[in-house]
């Protein structure tokens, strides 16, 4: 059993590294490619390559597939689904509350009494 796990860690290890530099070459080609003709910027080394890649998803948080995504889709089927199933009176008692919670997006649809004044 422990091989298994072995072969299966190291396996993933191989497949870390391969798409890493894969990713860094991506990016080191494109960036030489076009960037250099269009902006006139210098050209830039694999380790740089790496370093964007690492600041990419530092500041944009990106690489995370479709985890994020299939949450907020779990969220959403979950409060329609809860939707659905309420009475108008409460969807009705609902709406109020989220008005209450969040007055500033809401208020933005209601007309403004102080300027009718």
């Amino acid at each position: 059993m422990k091989k298994f796990w072995l072969k299966k860690g190291l396996m993933f290890l191989g497949f870390f590294i391969i798409a890493i530099v894969g990713f860094g070459a991506l990016v080191m080609t494109l960036w030489n490619a076009i960037l250099p003709a269009v902006l006139g910027v210098s050209t830039i080394t694999f380790l740089q390559a790496l370093g964007i890649l690492l600041l990419s998803k530092i500041l944009f948080g990106g690489f995370m597939g479709g985890c994020r995504n299939h949450r907020s889709h779990e969220w959403k089927d979950k409060m329609k689904q809860k939707w659905m199933t309420m009475t108008p009176e409460e969807r009705d008692q609902l709406k109020t509350e989220w008005k209450t919670r969040c007055g500033g997006r809401w208020k933005m649809n209601q007309p403004d009494t102080a300027a009718a004044e």
